[in-house]
């Protein structure tokens, strides 16, 4: 379900606001009095807006109320950088004359053009009368002034993740490894797959499996694709020729030529692949990546290991039955909840913990996503009436299809602090299957004014890598590899499912094919391998601060795409 971020926008505006009331620049009295007006609507509304964000669920009406609060809101920002944007070419025009224009630096404050204040005070107006509007429904939902209590505790992290560290998966991991050493006389590479549900560790089960030392010894060659949505011969071919050779690029650009190089680099080698998050239900596409590996292969016993929650991509895959990954068993879970929850051995002080902690995990299901999310959520909170509220969830009742775990991880989102959950949502704005590099996100961050202002001996930097640290000590992101001064990460698929549903009308992903996108969309990501002509939805859209292009070859960057941006956004 999308969120209106209410607090958080509220809390930039009334800054920017109180930000104007200092710079120099003489405002005309009308423009003063409206925006002082607007700053007082704004923080009476602001300070009921936390309980109106944990009552929004049970009421409708006050929902919708929220989504248009969010629309004038955003209006009134702009109105406010459109103000602030002109003062600045007014000191700047001020402070940097015209060589050959005899003007004279004017020294302390100054005064806007009186046809711009009176257009800034009419818009404000507007936004004023509309809040007033408002004013009658809003006051009508009783809600209360109460203060922001959503605190997150950061456990240390660390880059490397040991066997010890997963939970209840011995026998799954001997089961599949028995299977890889088994001989096989299929005449194609055998396929392994294994099904289940999200969040049941399918990925881990298979990472594990990869690294153990008796299959690095049985595959001295051994090759990991992420495949996900996108089942893309052409694609896949590169990354296995890529990874084969520790990275290196491909530029291959014909099918013939990815062809004979992966010939050359398989060429009866023993070789394991895994093919992990596959979701492809069309056999032709799987039987022609198939006789192509087949075509390099000859006779040598390779593998290939297949993740995946659908029983059809197995079938499709393979001739043997898929090796179905059940839950785990409830005192697994425990002691992964337990794992998270506390600090090593503090649990034995507090048995009433134990037990509502037993109940909110028989709501999990057995998937170990749900239970670590729960468990990190609820770490070093030891007052009861936390974990009660947990198991009590209005959440565990909403309608959802079997198996899913959203929810769950919608309830440990609902309790990040506002900040937390808007710089979270932004994680959207990149591909499934990325990787996250945290000095890029921070600047993403920064440049949307999502950070709070550095305290004393701090920088911005700093800001932005304790709210990182935040979210991994929730277990909505994970570590992949700490370089010191940044770090890569990634998230997981269904975590990103989240980012995408809460941000759905804040942050969209559009390339040629995109018809639609919510006109109030404000930060878009531009993602098109061949970048032949400007997606015409970019043309509709007035209110874009945001726009990241990826996977574009600078030569599609052409002049209309930047005119489009610099006329439109």
């Amino acid at each position: 379900m999308a969120e209106t971020f209410l607090f958080d926008i509220a809390e930039r505006v009334l800054a920017k606001i109180g930000h104007l009331s200092v710079d120099e620049v003489r405002l005309e009295f009308n423009v003063k009095t409206d925006l002082k007006k607007l700053e007082d609507i704004m923080i009476s509304i602001k300070a009921v807006l936390l309980d109106a964000e944990r009552q929004q669920y049970q009421n409708e009406k006050l929902r919708l109320c929220m989504w248009k609060l969010r629309d004038i809101f955003y209006d009134a920002e702009d109105v406010i950088d459109d103000f602030k944007c002109e003062a600045l070419r007014k000191q700047d025009a001020i402070n940097h004359p015209n060589i050959n224009n005899l003007k004279v630096r004017v020294l302390g404050s100054f005064r806007l053009p009186l046809s711009f204040s009176l257009k800034i005070a009419h818009k404000i107006k507007d936004i004023n009368g509309r809040l007033g509007e408002l004013a009658t429904e809003w006051n009508s939902f009783g809600l209360r002034q109460c203060n922001d209590s959503r605190h997150v505790f950061c456990r240390e992290t660390i880059s490397f993740v040991d066997s010890s560290d997963v939970i209840g998966r011995d026998e799954d991991k001997e089961n599949i490894i028995s299977m890889l050493m088994k001989p096989s006389e299929d005449r194609n590479v055998p396929v392994i797959p294994v099904v289940g549900i999200g969040g049941l560790g399918k990925t881990t089960l298979a990472q594990f499996v990869y690294n153990d030392d008796r299959v690095t010894s049985l595959f001295p060659l051994k090759i990991w694709i992420c495949v996900s949505e996108e089942f893309d011969l052409f694609r896949l071919l590169k990354l296995i020729i890529q990874s084969v050779n520790k990275g290196e690029r491909c530029d291959d650009s014909t099918l013939d030529a990815l062809q004979a190089r992966l010939r050359s680099l398989l060429n009866d080698k023993k070789f394991l692949i895994v093919l992990d998050d596959v979701w492809n239900e069309n056999q032709a596409k799987w039987v022609e990546l198939r006789n192509f590996l087949r075509s390099t292969n000859g006779f040598s016993p390779s593998k290939i290991i297949v993740t995946t929650r659908s029983l059809k991509v197995a079938s499709i895959m393979s001739s043997i039955p898929p090796y179905i990954l059940e839950g785990l068993p409830l005192e697994d879970c425990l002691t992964l909840f337990t794992k998270w929850a506390f600090n090593d051995g503090d649990e034995r002080h507090y048995p009433n913990l134990i037990r509502i902690g037993e109940e909110i995990v028989k709501k999990c299901k057995g998937v170990p996503l749900a239970v670590r999310t729960l468990g990190s959520l609820l770490f070093q909170k030891t007052d009861e009436s936390d974990w009660i509220y947990i198991r009590e969830s209005e959440i565990w009742r909403l309608e959802q299809h079997e198996n899913d775990i959203l929810p769950v991880l919608k309830l440990s989102y609902n309790h990040l602090p506002s900040h937390l959950q808007r710089c979270f949502a932004f994680l959207s704005l990149y591909k499934k299957h990325e990787i996250y590099y945290s000095d890029r996100v921070i600047r993403l961050w920064m440049a949307n004014g999502l950070l709070e202002h550095p305290k004393q001996n701090q920088e911005w930097e700093d800001v932005g890598k304790r709210y990182l640290n935040e979210l991994l000590s929730r277990c909505l992101i994970q570590m992949e590899y700490d370089f010191g001064l940044y770090f890569n990460f990634k998230m997981h698929d269904l975590v990103h499912d989240l980012a995408l549903d809460v941000s759905q009308k804040e942050c969209k992903t559009v390339n040629s094919k995109t018809e639609t996108v919510d006109e109030n969309v404000r930060h878009l990501l531009l993602c098109e391998q061949k970048l032949v002509e400007v997606p015409r939805v970019l043309e509709e859209m007035k209110n874009v601060r945001t726009l990241i292009i990826q996977d574009v070859s600078k030569a599609s960057i052409n002049e209309s795409l930047i005119n489009l941006c610099v006329s439109n956004f």
